[in-house]
């Protein structure tokens, strides 16, 4: 047997023991729905959008009576295992709430439905360009349509900045170093804290994109082994070993930065405007001392967005009844509705257009919701200059361990930054030949 066939061979054995766990445990003891109904996986929605949700249910079905709609909503750790083990098991959904890169990996297997002969004319046009194009697939097509985003802003504690003598923190990444060390010399506190732990964030990835590295050429080979890659890899190992990062970056991962910033041990979070609301809580010393800051990005200005998607696997044998699902959740006037109500943005151009519209003429009663309307008004209009940075290719989160795990030895001493690019060269290139001959 040769080593791709035991390869195949050992992802059938693992995908069947996930059917099975899937037929022994999930959704036991829930009735069978009736026949033509639409099952609609959402990610760590429930409690909190549950009214939400089951509103625009009742809605869907009050125009379509024959197709009703099961909602279930899955942890955000466990929608990938529980989506293969459905698919192995013949139960995929019809229609299922997946971020690009999940979307990608799993349109490359054959899983999703290619989205285009299936929506009416125009539909591109109802959402913005940039995040129509990030929900597409250069061989599957149309895999998703988009649904709500985020993007960060630097949250940036005002009186760290005073006592570093800096008006403001820095908006470019050539000028974090500078801004790093004035911080850390003059407070003894940290400028900011990008984790290198490679299931976590894609934050140090992105910035590398914004840095000017193009991660990956047309034959999915490693394209970062480049002057702007070699100066990427020096940069955020030169921080770490300068004592500019704290320690544990390399083995903690961004929740930790949002402790030390609310302890006051940080003096910028990079984060979404929803996380405003638990600072306003949990720390409201430091967030009444918070400014917001446009996020850092590179010499062009660009930032990144997260998106959220709703995608149609293969298997649904109710494909143009789950697009016009899909179409539904994510129309206009839905996604201003879940926008308000999640701190989020909205994908629609009509619904972008109204939020703006709202926060502009909103007279907010208090200081902590002047400052989430502010945050969400600055998202709203960073996403002039947003794209999603990664390329929502399958395999990217092999590709980010991979990266990340090489700067982490260089970030230790243990091999120089520019071992640490051509060692992740070498590694990506050979998992790459291997899965793209």
């Amino acid at each position: 047997m040769t080593f791709k066939q035991r390869r195949r061979t050992r992802r059938w054995l693992v995908g069947l023991a996930l059917a099975g766990v899937a037929t022994l445990g999930w959704g036991c003891g829930r009735p069978a729905p009736p026949e033509g109904t639409l099952q609609l996986w959402t990610l760590a929605l429930a409690p909190k959008f549950n009214t939400y949700m089951n509103s625009v249910i009742k809605a869907w079905e009050g125009d379509h009576p024959d197709v009703p709609v099961r909602w279930t909503d899955v942890l955000w750790g466990q929608v990938e295992r529980k989506l293969l083990a459905s698919v192995f098991a013949r139960t995929a959904p019809d229609v299922v709430n997946l971020n690009p890169l999940f979307a990608a990996s799993l349109a490359s297997k054959g899983g999703l439905a290619d989205l285009t002969p299936l929506l009416p004319d125009g539909a591109a046009e109802r959402y913005l360009p940039s995040v129509w194009t990030a929900a597409r697939d250069p061989e599957a097509g149309q895999i998703a349509i988009p649904w709500y985003l985020t993007v960060r802003l630097s949250l940036v504690n005002r009186d760290l900045l005073r006592e570093a003598g800096l008006e403001q923190a820095p908006e470019r990444w050539e000028d974090v170093p500078a801004y790093a060390r004035a911080i850390r010399e003059r407070t003894g506190r940290y400028g900011l804290f990008v984790t290198v732990v490679p299931d976590d964030s894609a934050e140090l990835l992105e910035s590398m994109v914004q840095m000017g590295v193009t991660l990956l050429d047309d034959r999915q080979r490693a394209a970062f082994n480049t002057p702007a890659g070699r100066k990427a890899f020096a940069f955020w190992t030169d921080l770490y070993r300068e004592g500019l990062l704290p320690r544990e970056v390399v083995s903690q991962g961004q929740g930790r930065a949002i402790e030390l910033y609310q302890s006051g041990e940080l003096a910028l979070l990079a984060t979404g405007a929803k996380s405003l609301g638990n600072i306003q809580t949990n720390a409201p010393g430091v967030a009444a001392v918070t400014l917001l800051q446009p996020p850092l990005t590179g010499a062009d200005g660009t930032a990144n967005v997260a998106l959220m998607t709703l995608a149609v696997p293969r298997q649904s044998d109710h494909a143009q009844e789950a697009v016009e699902l899909a179409l539904f959740l994510t129309n206009g006037s839905n996604q201003a509705r879940f926008a308000r109500e999640g701190l989020v943005l909205p994908s629609s151009r009509q619904a972008l257009a109204q939020i703006r519209a709202e926060l502009e003429a909103e007279q907010p009663s208090s200081a902590d919701a002047v400052q989430t309307r502010d945050a969400l008004l600055m998202s709203a209009k960073i996403l002039n200059r947003a794209r999603v940075l990664v390329p929502s290719t399958p395999g990217v989160k092999r590709l980010q361990s991979i990266v990340y795990t090489q700067l982490q030895r260089a970030m230790l001493g243990q091999i120089s930054s520019d071992q640490a690019l051509l060692e992740a060269e070498q590694q990506w290139n050979r998992y790459a030949s291997s899965r793209w001959p």
